[in-house]
């Protein structure tokens, strides 16, 4: 897996998740911690599928459910200050149960926020790379 010009991991990709919405609680202001709000979410992971491609079996790639899990657990956790902190955790929940993993896109963005104008939603996206970012 190699990344080009706009940092992007090439290669194999699967398209895990697609605006998964739930009810988190985090962010700065009190009133965002005491009522929460929806969080969407996107992922997507690197990694070599040509096994898959070929077996059919589901041990062979990564179950969406279980990344479905991961972002469950975190974003409807333990309350996080910033959005950083909830794709971060994310990130590193998919590395340490998916070694299989080699890179790891996650975007958190927050659909209601306090701006003046229209928006669909404010966020962070995240690309991490195993060999880079965590440790063996």
């Amino acid at each position: 897996m190699e990344a080009v010009g706009s940092g992007i991991p090439t290669g194999d990709k699967l398209v895990l998740i697609r605006g998964l919405k739930f009810h988190g609680f985090h962010e700065v202001k009190p009133e965002e911690k005491t009522l929460g709000q929806k969080f969407l979410i996107d992922v997507d992971a690197w990694m070599d599928l040509r096994t898959a491609g070929k077996s059919e079996d589901l041990s062979d790639t990564i179950s969406y459910t279980a990344i479905y899990r991961i972002v469950k657990e975190v974003v409807e956790g333990q309350s996080q200050n910033l959005l950083e902190s909830v794709a971060q955790m994310i990130v590193s929940k998919i590395f340490t149960d998916h070694s299989q993993v080699s890179a790891v896109r996650v975007k958190v963005g927050k659909p209601h926020v306090a701006v003046p104008g229209s928006l669909d939603y404010l966020g962070v996206e995240f690309i991490r790379y195993r060999s880079i970012d965590v440790p063996n």
